[in-house]
């Protein structure tokens, strides 16, 4: 019953800013655009910037002010909202997980910049090959991933593994848990020491939008469990794992996730990649 109420006050703490952007939209912003161009085009301005800009930028902040003091069962998107499951791990350099990660068939994704995200929807709408396109930004510990890659599949930029990466540091000391991976010091270690890269892999599907802020994004597919065991499956091929562990990160679950009629599911564990030095 406590949680259940906690829950309510969260969601509600979540639902008041979005009211507040809500009617300042309406009182302040559309009005201003509605006087220098057509009615259409403020619309969509007014549109774009509450759900691009503000909505985003209020989460954020409070990400900020009250960031993850754990490792979390999944990452969130820009404005808080649940998204994919944590569900594989690679140990080892960056230049490592890279090299391993090409090695097994995989591309890394292009920043997401304006030019780049232009050639990903021409990539869609005329059906040509886009091997790097990039992912949109998820957040993990109150930052967003720190490389990503994917694989198309039969050259379709809308059906593509994705999986995106995280720097974590972990106490080689003891058993490896959820409880024994620190994220805190990843910024001087993220060059050349040893690291636990987290991941959140996916599979996109199909093009829907997003139920809260009705951005357009890729639908997922919500077997996760498999996109895990495809990653291993890739790197085992190619001879460049030594062993897998698995570690629980929670019981099994179904995640609503942020796309309309959208849900993934998983077993609750992360599958541990020791790479070949």
């Amino acid at each position: 019953m406590i949680q259940y109420f906690a829950r309510l006050l969260k969601r509600f703490f979540v639902l008041v800013p979005g009211v507040i952007i809500a009617y300042f939209s309406v009182r302040n912003i559309y009005p201003y655009f509605d006087h220098r161009v057509p009615a259409a085009v403020a619309i969509l301005l007014t549109y774009g910037l509450g759900a691009y800009v503000l909505v985003p930028a209020v989460i954020r902040v409070y990400r900020a002010l009250a960031p993850a003091k754990h490792l979390p069962l999944y990452c969130v998107t820009p404005d808080g909202f649940a998204s994919d499951p944590l569900n594989v791990g690679i140990l080892g350099t960056r230049r490592e997980l890279i090299t391993a990660m090409e090695k097994a068939g995989w591309h890394v994704a292009d920043p997401h910049s304006l030019k780049n995200v232009i050639r990903e929807i021409l990539s869609i709408v005329y059906e040509w090959s886009y091997p790097n396109a990039p992912v949109s930004s998820l957040y993990l510990f109150g930052r967003k991933q720190d490389v990503a890659f994917q694989q198309q599949v039969k050259g379709s930029a809308q059906l593509r593994h994705h999986v995106r990466f995280w720097a974590t540091t972990y106490d080689s000391g003891k058993k490896l848990s959820f409880r024994t991976i620190d994220w805190h010091h990843r910024k001087t270690h993220v060059q050349g020491d040893s690291l636990l890269w987290v991941g959140a892999a996916s599979k996109d599907v199909g093009i829907s939008y997003i139920r809260h802020n009705l951005q357009f994004t890729h639908m997922i597919d919500p077997d996760t469990n498999s996109e895990r065991e495809l990653i291993v499956n890739n790197l085992k091929s190619k001879k460049l794992v030594t062993k897998v562990d698995q570690i629980k990160l929670g019981d099994p679950y179904r995640l609503i996730n942020r796309v309309l009629s959208g849900s993934l599911h998983t077993d609750g564990k992360m599958a541990i990649i020791h790479l070949k030095k």
